[in-house]
């Protein structure tokens, strides 16, 4: 399978017709961000663009992904080199990061939150993480981290 993932053309070997795309971006082409958790959609922390639209990896079936633009965790900053993205330095300016495990999904749901609403209001940033979960955290410090990124840091 062939599809471009965060701006590069990419091509898996040996995709079985079965294997969805987290497994590939994972297993297959070395892209370890997108966290493989509940394989049901419904925790978030596998969640990447496709064609600009977030999706959770695990439910999409890699042959979906052909010939199309995937970006992950690590194409929000513009590749292993470069320095964090915005959403990314807020998370860790105000401690959002815990265990890890979920960040990666939030950090693309906040980036795609705020590509769509620049200065969210708190009901707004609770529903656009509503399927997004953390068992390490009370959300708060990924609320401020969202309004930190927002620019509006309470």
């Amino acid at each position: 399978m062939t599809c471009t993932v965060n701006g590069v053309p990419r091509t898996a070997d040996d995709v079985w017709e079965g294997e969805s795309l987290l497994y590939v971006l994972r297993e297959r082409l070395g892209l370890p961000g997108s966290k493989n958790a509940c394989e049901q959609g419904e925790c978030g922390s596998c969640t990447v663009y496709l064609d600009g639209t977030a999706v959770c990896a695990c439910l999409v079936a890699a042959g979906q992904a052909v010939g199309r633009e995937v970006v992950t965790v690590e194409g929000l900053s513009g590749g292993p080199d470069a320095e964090p993205g915005p959403v990314q330095r807020a998370f860790l300016a105000t401690g959002a990061v815990q265990c890890g495990f979920c960040t990666p999904g939030l950090i693309v749901a906040v980036d795609d939150l705020l590509a769509r609403n620049p200065h969210p209001t708190d009901p707004q940033i609770r529903e656009a993480l509503a399927g997004n979960l953390c068992r390490c955290t009370g959300y708060e410090k990924i609320m401020e981290a969202v309004r930190l990124a927002a620019g509006d840091a309470a």
